[in-house]
């Protein structure tokens, strides 16, 4: 299983965890999912609910990861495999995501 904390604008909102049979759990943080103030991630993972699976890494997180020869080069340069979704994740989401949401490894 391969975890990593979900942060909003540096603060964390939840949990995303692959476990061995390649599905995926999403959870919102206790304190971020009851604070009223707080917004849902993305509008496919509404605060409707705290706790979100899905066989394939959920579309919100893979549209975070580079595509074409972005992807490849980094793939390359990083060792990972290009059908990682998880591991590029890993690789590119504390520094290289685009807009409030930065993703670390545990």
């Amino acid at each position: 299983m391969r975890k990593a904390t979900i942060l909003n604008k540096d603060e964390p909102a939840g949990l995303l965890e692959q476990h061995n049979d390649g599905s995926f759990i999403f959870r919102y943080n206790d304190t971020w999912f009851s604070n009223t103030e707080k917004p849902a991630i993305s509008l496919t993972l509404p605060k409707s609910k705290q706790e979100y699976a899905s066989q394939y890494l959920f579309p919100f997180f893979f549209n975070l990861l580079p595509e074409g020869t972005n992807k490849s080069v980094v793939c390359k340069y990083m060792r990972v495999d290009p059908d990682d979704h998880f591991g590029l994740l890993m690789v590119i989401g504390e520094t290289e995501t685009i807009g409030a949401i930065s993703v670390k490894q545990l």
